[in-house]
């Protein structure tokens, strides 16, 4: 800092919140010891005849269990909101750019067809754009599908650039992605410049037209692509470029190439015979590779679709990175994930506001919040564990831990001076890219601790969480940043098959550390709060509402159609313990969702989307990480299809479920609507005819509440005729498994009679 009285940043406790939780907490976590109480009493009593027998004594069982298990998930989750904390930054207090430390930003893309060339080129060139020094700013595309449109995408970014990077510095233009400025069409970037506003206008016309001409040669190199050289995108070699031009052309000054920053293509080897363990296989290789090029100490990590949307994220992440007070032990700082296309009904819960507006604020205010995947700014040194840290380390004891790269080896030693001139002006560029070939290899990290103790770790496809985890677990601390203006923005998900299969994989890459060696509870040994094991537990096992909701959706109905309460009846006085219990949570999630701009419709939604991926993705993911955990599974990594749909869109913009998804997401989800339904019916008729419903209130109750959420799937079935609807084939089956079930218990609870 220039002057140690003027920080670089301030942190303001949520007091309020904090007040809030800590008092519902008590009263929630109170009403729910009654509950236990009321629930244990029935198996205290001797009597079977009491309890009813055995058959209503399993269905108690389940209830309770599931009661139970619910309350434990819960309480974990508190930590979460035990102290959270917002923090604000003052880039302008930052030293001179000359002062500044180099960064090296990395961004991931895999799939050519369905992460489109032209977004990923957009975050790139969003990316070279930052207001940072162009010399301090070094740009890596990771292309794990090897794709020749992709690197030619890149020379052709790489020539726009050249012109749309002038312009957005002499004009101080805010919006840098250029997709994103030149689609909207109000500008608000001239400000200051009216004395030459004919000049920014015929410059602007320049670059737009410049921009027409870059898609359309971006989507020319689709539509004449043409593979002969039998590679796939899990079979082919490391190809790395760095892309300048031609500096012997002409056409090419050396200062065109100066100030911009340096912008590298890598495409490691992926050979089928070989693991390439997925996003952190391809972090790593960004790590090496970049390691003999720029060794910057600091890392942006960026998803092919997050665009750098404020141009000064690099200068607010370096007024925690550069604050003597915590630097030493700072890992990261962690930026949210925002997204330009959520609709204002938001079905999805595209924006996931729960985790960007709470969570990660609490966590913030303990050792701080989790890797998140993109949108963070790493030390590279933190990644390299205790093997640097050491001043004097011996160049071939590291060569056990980092592999037998000499030129890496030699970035270690010196990862304190980047590397900011090493393909530009040295005579040696030819020998250091054949070095990061060697380094971007398949069989580079074998018999090394990379992927263990060095780099992203493999074990879990959730490994950005797991990457965190044991950062923290080792001493290492992060901060969380959230303001106004988004500093990057991405695609949200569109549609319910994106979304479910994308809770797959992050329920069972979460599960799978939960109940691995890394577990939160037993790892060790760890240097984090208790309060953060907390956190990291909930995170780790939040899949598992798949239980006590499963439970919730069935047991209670069975009964229902059986006549068998399960709670308590109106005039008994523990009915209200379970009324407040239930109040209780709809006024802590209401209260949540409307502190950080939500609506009530926004709580509905948030509702119905945990119901939701908790019956279907959970449940799918939870059992994957069983199955890979005790080895009946290998780990698999699907993409979220970033390939924008008319009809999806529209569909979703109207607030329409998409139901055009596999039967394994949507028949669970008919059954148990089917399931409520008759219930329900049976639940009023017995009520009319029998007079019992104070004692089947509840169970009646909890049957109306579910079809209420669930309004989305019952119009999906019977009202709407659209391309989006639940295809009737699916009812059907739903009817003849809903059929089934109750014949089968009909029959066992004939059987033991």
């Amino acid at each position: 800092m220039e002057d140690s009285d003027q920080p670089l940043h301030v942190c303001r406790v949520h007091k309020s919140s904090i007040i809030f939780s800590r008092f519902h907490s008590f009263l929630h976590v109170l009403a729910v010891l009654f509950l236990i109480y009321y629930r244990a009493s029935f198996f205290l009593q001797n009597d079977i005849e009491t309890r009813g027998g055995i058959i209503p004594s399993l269905p108690w069982l389940l209830l309770f269990l599931s009661e139970l298990c619910l309350f434990l998930i819960w309480l974990l989750a508190q930590a979460l909101r035990w102290h959270p904390v917002s923090r604000s930054v003052f880039p302008e207090r930052l030293p001179e750019n000359d002062k500044l430390p180099a960064i090296d930003v990395f961004v991931f893309t895999a799939d050519a067809d369905r992460e489109p060339t032209l977004h990923v080129m957009n975050t790139v060139i969003s990316a070279m754009a930052l207001d940072y020094p162009p010399d301090k700013l070094h740009v890596y595309l990771s292309d794990d599908g090897g794709s020749a449109v992709t690197l030619n995408g890149m020379r052709e970014a790489w020539r726009f650039a050249k012109w749309w990077i002038p312009f957005c510095r002499r004009f101080k233009i805010q919006k840098r992605c250029p997709d994103a400025y030149f689609s909207s069409l109000v500008n608000d970037d001239d400000d200051g410049h009216s004395e030459s506003f004919d000049e920014f206008t015929t410059e602007q016309e320049k670059l737009k037209e410049g921009y027409q001409v870059f898609k359309e040669s971006i989507k020319g190199i689709k539509e004449s692509f043409v593979d002969t050289s039998g590679f796939t995108g899990k079979n082919h070699p490391s190809v790395i470029e760095v892309i300048q031009g031609n500096p012997s052309d002409p056409n090419t000054e050396q200062e065109e190439i100066a100030m911009l920053p340096q912008l590298v293509y890598v495409s490691r080897e992926k050979r089928p015979s070989h693991p390439h363990h997925f996003k952190a296989g391809a972090f790593n290789v960004l790590l090496r590779v970049s390691g003999v090029i720029s060794n910057s100490p600091y890392i942006l990590a960026l998803d092919c679709d997050m665009y750098c949307n404020d141009p000064t994220s690099a200068r607010q992440a370096m007024c925690f990175h550069l604050d003597p007070k915590i630097s030493s032990s700072l890992a990261f700082v962690q930026f949210p994930q925002r997204f330009h296309n959520v609709s204002r009904n938001d079905i999805y819960d595209s924006q996931i506001r729960s985790t960007y507006s709470l969570l990660w604020q609490g966590m913030d205010g303990l050792d701080g919040p989790v890797l998140s995947g993109t949108g963070f700014f790493l030390k590279r040194v933190s990644l390299y564990g205790r093997y640097v840290e050491e001043e004097g380390a011996d160049p071939m004891e590291l060569k056990k831990y980092f592999g037998p790269s000499n030129e890496f080896i030699k970035s270690l030693v010196n990862h304190k001076k980047p590397n900011v001139a090493n393909i530009r002006d040295s005579s040696n560029s030819n020998a250091l890219l054949e070095e990061a070939k060697f380094l971007a290899s398949c069989t580079y990290g074998s018999e090394t601790k990379w992927g263990q103790d060095v780099g992203f770790l493999y074990y879990s496809v959730a490994e950005d969480y797991l990457t965190g985890f044991t950062l923290q677990s080792k001493a290492w601390t992060s901060v969380y940043l959230s303001s106004s203006t988004p500093q990057f923005l991405g695609s949200g998900v569109t549609n319910l098959n994106d979304l479910l299969s994308q809770g797959i994989r992050w329920s069972s890459g979460l599960v799978e550390v939960g109940i691995s060696k890394f577990c939160p509870f037993v790892y060790g040994p760890s240097k984090m709060s208790f309060l953060e094991k907390m956190s990291y537990g909930y995170l780790s096992f939040f899949p598992l509402y798949f239980l006590p909701l499963w439970c919730f959706a069935t047991v209670p109905q069975l009964c229902l159609l059986s006549g068998i309460p399960m709670y308590p009846e109106v005039s008994n006085s523990f009915f209200i313990v379970f009324l407040f219990i239930f109040a209780s949570s709809l006024v802590q999630h209401s209260f949540e969702v409307f502190i950080t701009g939500g609506s009530p419709r926004s709580v509905i939604n948030e509702v119905r989307l945990w119901m939701i991926q908790s019956i279907t993705s959970h449940l799918y993911g939870s059992l994957d990480a069983f199955m890979k955990r005790i080895g009946m599974r290998e780990a698999s990594f699907l993409l979220t299809n970033k390939v924008d749909d008319d009809e999806t869109v529209e569909l979703y913009r109207n607030g329409k479920f998409d139901f055009r998804t596999p039967a394994m997401f949507l028949v669970p989800l008919v059954v148990l609507v089917i399931l409520n339904v008759v219930s329900l019916l049976v639940g009023i008729t017995r009520a009319i005819l029998v007079g019992n419903l104070d004692k089947m209130f509840l169970q009646v109750f909890l049957c109306l509440y579910i079809l209420v959420i669930s309004y989305p799937i019952i119009e999906g079935m019977v009202i709407r005729k659209d391309k989006g609807r639940i295809p009737a084939s699916i009812t059907v089956v739903s009817s003849a498994t809903f059929s089934i079930i109750i014949f089968f218990l009909m029959g066992l609870t004939f059987f033991i009679y």
